[in-house]
């Protein structure tokens, strides 16, 4: 495994940083791993050398948490791993159980804790961004959780560019705790990134962790074009819909399977091995359903792409509507 620099921090991350979402009840999706069958992936995942791990509240309405922790901290002292995990996402009917106001902020970090078993995260983070509170409420309110000892850093996902500066900015006039990262959705055939978060992270020294690195599995090459496909969350899975599913869209994933037949490895991990080309990518969030994809992700960072592989996988590209941005999709 290989570490590095969650941004312009000292905090050292895995190169790759396992992603909970999975795991948790299967009443908040059918494919959900429910807590006894997770226990194999965590004990595998810190085999493999992963130390950073990312969860939030909302996966499976706080299960996730509750693995997450249970799991995690049976196989390795607290001190060795870090932590993440997301408040923003309604988690009840209270109408102040969600966003990012200064009471939701208290009362969710809190709630997180327990769930996660531990006194702290290492690095709390908001989902969306809050169109309803306003800004300097929020950042204030994570430098108090911070300076409070509840989290060690503090990061941000989906947003626009522009929107993250403005918390950037407000972090430094008023003397708060800065954001040391940034979640965002990026990968193969979504790169819309690229335009304008991504320069602004390199510029302000923010680490890089996307989500949905392997576009929900789509970059697995086993969906259809008239839509679904060969596996149960390809079958069930409108979100993804949303998001994928442009003629482009598999004409990348058939050049990704092509570049990896000739190499003898998978289209994920030419998926994942692109992504880790780019400088300003720090750690990609990958998931697992089965304890063999998580061992062939670790791989990728083994696989070293030459410049014309890395021109054909992007040659097919075209441009999406802006996607990802939405709170976190409830069923």
């Amino acid at each position: 495994m290989q570490y590095v620099n969650l941004g312009h921090s000292g905090l050292k991350v895995s190169r790759l940083c396992f992603g909970t979402m999975g795991f948790g009840s299967k009443k908040f999706r059918p494919y959900t791993i429910e807590e006894r069958g997770a226990r194999p992936y965590y004990k595998a995942a810190l085999d493999l050398g992963i130390n950073f791990f990312d969860t939030a509240d909302i996966y499976s309405h706080g299960a996730s948490e509750e693995i997450t922790g249970k799991w995690l901290l049976k196989y390795a002292p607290r001190h060795e791993l870090v932590i993440a995990t997301k408040l923003f996402n309604p988690m009840s009917g209270d109408i102040n159980d969600r966003g990012l106001s200064r009471k939701h902020v208290m009362d969710a970090i809190d709630k997180s804790l327990a769930r996660l078993g531990t006194d702290y995260v290492d690095l709390y983070q908001i989902h969306r961004f809050d169109y309803q509170t306003p800004i300097e409420e929020t950042v204030e309110a994570l430098h108090d959780v911070v300076k409070a000892g509840k989290a060690r850093y503090v990061g941000a996902s989906s947003m626009f560019a522009f929107q993250f500066a403005k918390m950037l900015h407000t972090a430094d006039l008023g003397g708060w705790t800065r954001f040391v990262s940034m979640q965002n959705h990026y990968n193969l055939v979504y790169r819309e990134e690229e335009r304008e978060m991504m320069p602004l992270c390199q510029e302000e020294g923010i680490g890089v962790i996307p989500w949905s690195p392997l576009a929900r599995g789509f970059l697995a090459g086993n969906r259809y074009r008239r839509g679904g496909g060969k596996t149960p969350r390809s079958k069930d899975d409108p979100f993804s819909a949303k998001l994928y599913y442009q003629p482009e869209d598999f004409d990348v994933v058939e050049r990704a399977a092509a570049i990896a037949k000739r190499r003898g490895v998978s289209a994920t991990q030419i998926a994942l091995a692109w992504m880790l080309h780019k400088p300003y990518v720090t750690a990609p969030i990958i998931g697992a359903s089965k304890l063999a994809q998580l061992r062939e992700s670790v791989k990728a960072l083994k696989i070293d792409l030459e410049a014309e592989e890395i021109e054909a996988l992007e040659e097919p590209y075209r441009p999406h509507a802006v996607r990802g941005h939405d709170p976190y999709p409830l069923d």
